[in-house]
């Protein structure tokens, strides 16, 4: 890899089936699988009250930190394929149960909207599951557009996020 290429970017993961914390591990050893990156950041694992209308057992997320050359389309690109060899199905309905989500959080500075890729994420700053583990390992991170780790935890509720051991 051309270390002058490399960008930061970070990925959120979450599971709730099929023993989230084994499926969360999964994940993040293979994010070390995906071309022309490396993850170099990860943070706790935390079970998180489930997200959205649909009754579901409870999450486990983390979130990991990459240095990557690929564009953010081909990251996103990657990190699908990644889902769909981790056992990701189509969910039946949205935010309903699922063996692995990958999103995208944060490429670098871009700042992307469009029907296939919005960046940064577009719930980044409501979303307590997301911002406690990238506290945890980048809380100085100036979310493109949208403001600081550290400053964006400190608006959101977050009971329930609860920190699991290791």
């Amino acid at each position: 890899m051309d270390a002058a290429r490399l960008v930061p970017a970070y990925v959120a993961l979450g599971s709730n089936l099929d023993n989230p914390r084994i499926q969360v591990g999964r994940a993040i050893g293979a994010l070390g699988t995906l071309p022309a990156t490396r993850c170099v950041l990860r943070s706790s694992l935390y079970r998180s009250p489930p997200f959205g209308p649909v009754d579901q057992p409870e999450f486990v997320n983390a979130v990991a930190g990459l240095l990557t050359e690929l564009e953010p389309a081909s990251m996103l690109a990657a990190l699908q394929d990644l889902e769909v060899r981790l056992g990701r199905a189509k969910p039946v309905v949205r935010w309903g149960p699922r063996r692995i989500d990958l999103d995208l959080l944060v490429h670098g500075a871009t700042r992307i909207d469009t029907d296939r890729l919005r960046l940064p994420h577009p719930g980044i700053a409501e979303r307590a599951f997301v911002l406690v583990p990238l506290a945890e390992i980048a809380p100085d991170l100036e979310v493109p557009g949208v403001g600081r780790v550290r400053a964006l935890l400190a608006r959101v509720n977050t009971a329930g996020v609860e920190r699991l051991a290791a």
